[in-house]
């Protein structure tokens, strides 16, 4: 019987342990999200952000899984690390504060993305603006406004239906439209 070195006893059981490590780690970019299909169905997992590129999203259920991408067309939302993000018309928007009315970031562009339906290709006219650039969506009529400083007091007005409360604070925020958060939840919570 031959006896086995100890440093080549401790090699091997590095290796089976590397070897093991390296099918639980989470792949490089992933972080813990989920996403949410069309048909309500909820996929829990960790999802790679690739909105920027490709207006889509990765996804796998457990490390060591294949990967899947995901189009904005293909889901209604997703929650990268407790980050909200919903679709709309294939682009990805970032949900600053949601209520009535849902105030988002655009982070995606998806205009000229190729999709299919079967063998047919259809191409995403995607939404207006480009990303980075803020919208008001009211949810009940499903009308999505881009905000710009061009514009900011025409949509705000006609968004806050005559609630001088938030249309007073939308006037404060002096052309930053980041800051219209408090405008949409002071909006959002009027019959609070």
């Amino acid at each position: 019987m031959k006896i086995v070195k100890p440093t080549v006893m401790v090699l091997a059981l590095s290796l089976l342990f590397i070897q093991s490590q390296a099918q639980t780690d989470v792949p490089k970019g992933f972080k813990k999200g989920s996403i949410l299909l069309f048909d309500s169905t909820m996929l829990s997992g960790y999802v790679k952000d690739n909105m920027s590129g490709g207006a889509s999203l990765w996804y796998i259920a457990t490390p060591g899984d294949k990967k899947k991408s995901y189009s904005g067309s293909d889901i209604l939302s997703a929650d990268i690390e407790g980050n909200p993000y919903i679709c709309i018309n294939g682009d990805f928007f970032k949900v600053i504060c949601k209520g009535e009315l849902t105030f988002l970031q655009k982070a995606s562009d998806a205009s000229g993305k190729v999709s299919y339906n079967g063998a047919n290709a259809v191409f995403s006219n995607g939404t207006d603006g480009r990303p980075g650039d803020y919208f008001i969506y009211a949810g009940a009529s499903k009308a999505l406004k881009l905000l710009s400083k061009k514009n900011m007091d025409e949509v705000i007005s006609s968004s806050f239906n005559g609630y001088t409360a938030a249309i007073d604070k939308a006037k404060t925020v002096n052309g930053d439209i980041a800051q219209l958060k408090e405008a949409v939840t002071l909006y959002n919570n009027r019959n609070k």
